[in-house]
């Protein structure tokens, strides 16, 4: 049998529904008196007799006393219910109330559980969108103490004697220090920085925490969580989060909830931190394999330019190098490169070829040799990548620069000549890397005061670009160029050649380039005092 309000229309049959009806019903009339109520009703109404009005709720009692009167929601005691009349006749009316306790509780927790996914959500952007390890640690403190908590505080693991630290207030405001007390004198917290469970907030007395891990004016501590931080494999650090005396302690609830969070600040610090140390490394090895800053060297003006084939990179396989002279060589040796490949894996190969050629510096004055020994190290390596060069030894003689010039697979380098006319050294050989033996003819040249020697790769020449967009540079161009430049200092050469090549290319596609001018110097050369360094001219 099924009830409903419709089943009291009938006023012959309104005592027994009301009997049997399993919601609490009350029967008015139309001065708001009790008439009736079935067993469910009294139970809820205990004051409530035959014949009087009923005497509460407010909720339920004002609605009777209003005509047309409809649903209408609210409490009994700790319970919640929603009542909808149903007319009889004489001007009765039927209350028939349901119970919706469980209903109301289960939407708070849906809404609540909607709020926490949602706030987790925005942590966790707010969070990845930095790899700054400070960064993180300010913006985990100010999220919890905005909406965990009355106040928190961020402690990350180091190294160092003294723990970084970030506290932040209800307020939004920023304090950063360092832990210099042993974490140990907080109970929980050194667990927490190694990673382990958390400690129950109920096991935590708010009166030993010390003054310094407290926010400045926060009043008295009611209740703290320390919860770590979990990272990729190491502990990230941990979190402390403050609740006034004067406000309830933290749930078991909010204790979860806060190690979700945690979870999240957690991986965001440890990706940041792992993002500072690879960056660290990377600088490292990167300041080995980036071009060297040129300068005279015994009276020889260097000049070098270099741009990778991506211009987000800041090495390729192109490059170039010049060491001055040593106890073995007295003369001042020079490089210029192309490694097969671009981006990382051939600037890897271009740090080996560099740092081979520069063990061989004792014998920089057979460059076959050199060739030769390169040639075996790099086919011991199982390289499958091959390079060319030129190798050059330059010396000066009065005030002309003499050089030795040895090309290995590589482009002949360009003479320009005081009056404009550019020629090609001539000097040839087999690249390095690939075949059993290397063959090589060496080019001895002459530079006046004003005329200077380039080297180049073939991202120069090969670079595609023009009014159509596909054509190359070519070689005939840059000759044409470097006619320009006679006469000019061996900086002014690189930045004509690489502003022609810039120009030329403009958006489009091209491979590593990398230039390296050396000049005869104009007028007489004065040495610094240590002999490397840029030196002065006199007329």
């Amino acid at each position: 049998m099924t009830y409903s309000p419709d089943g009291l229309r009938s006023g012959s049959t309104s005592v027994a529904n009301a009997a049997a009806a399993p919601y609490p019903v009350v029967i008015v009339d139309a001065e708001g008196r009790v008439v009736e109520l079935n067993d469910s009703a009294t139970a809820l109404f205990p004051a409530a007799h035959a014949g009087r009005p009923l005497p509460s709720p407010e909720w339920l009692t004002a609605p009777q006393r209003t005509p047309g009167a409809t649903t209408v929601t609210g409490t009994v005691g700790e319970r919640f219910f929603s009542a909808r009349p149903s007319p009889l006749p004489g001007g009765r009316a039927a209350w028939w109330l349901v119970e919706e306790t469980a209903y109301r509780s289960a939407l708070k927790e849906l809404e609540g559980e909607r709020e926490r996914t949602r706030f987790l959500s925005e942590a966790s952007s707010a969070l990845l969108s930095s790899l700054n390890l400070n960064r993180c640690m300010e913006v985990t403190a100010r999220l919890a103490a905005e909406y965990l908590a009355d106040a928190a505080v961020v402690i990350a693991p180091t190294t160092a004697r003294k723990l970084p630290m970030v506290m932040c207030d209800r307020q939004g405001r920023l304090t950063r220090a360092t832990v210099s007390s042993e974490p140990e004198t907080v109970p929980g917290l050194a667990e927490a920085l190694q990673g382990f469970p958390p400690v129950p907030s109920r096991w935590i007395d708010p009166a030993t925490a010390p003054d310094w891990l407290v926010p400045e004016n926060f009043g008295e501590v009611g209740s703290l969580v320390i919860t770590p931080l979990p990272g990729h494999g190491v502990p990230a650090g941990a979190l402390i989060l403050f609740r006034r005396a004067q406000k309830a302690a933290f749930s078991e609830s909010e204790e979860a909830f806060a190690g979700l969070f945690a979870a999240r600040a957690g991986a965001a610090m440890s990706a940041a931190r792992l993002y500072a140390e690879q960056n660290t490394v990377s600088d490292i090895l990167m300041r080995a394999l980036l071009p060297p800053a040129l300068q005279q060297v015994e009276g020889v003006e260097f000049a070098g330019g270099y741009r990778p084939s991506v211009d987000t990179d800041r090495i390729g396989g192109d490059f170039y190098d010049v060491h001055p002279p040593g106890e073995d060589s007295p003369d001042t040796f020079a490089v210029l490169g192309d490694v097969a490949g671009k981006g990382l894996e051939a600037a890897v190969l271009t740090g080996k070829i560099r740092n081979t050629l520069h063990a061989l510096l004792p014998m920089a004055d057979d460059h076959g040799r050199m060739l030769r020994l390169l040639n075996n190290a790099m086919r011991n390596s199982h390289s499958t990548r091959f390079a060319t060069l030129v190798l050059v030894s330059a010396s000066r003689e009065d005030r002309d620069v003499v050089l030795r010039l040895t090309s290995a697979g590589h482009p002949p380098p360009l003479i320009v000549r005081g009056d404009g006319t550019v020629e090609e050294a001539d000097t040839g050989g087999s690249l390095v890397g690939v075949l059993p033996t290397v063959s090589s003819r060496t080019a001895r040249v002459r530079l006046t005061p004003g005329e200077s020697c380039l080297l180049y790769t073939d991202g120069v020449t090969e670079a595609k670009g023009g009014p159509m967009g596909d054509t190359m540079f070519g070689e005939q161009r840059l000759k044409r160029a470097l006619a320009e430049c006679a006469g000019l200092p061996a900086s002014a050469v690189v930045e004509r050649v690489q502003m022609l090549a810039d120009e030329w290319i403009g958006g489009g596609v091209h491979d590593d380039i990398a230039v390296l001018a050396i000049t005869a110097p104009r007028g007489a050369h004065l040495s610094a005092v240590d002999g490397t360094t840029r030196g002065r001219y006199t007329a």
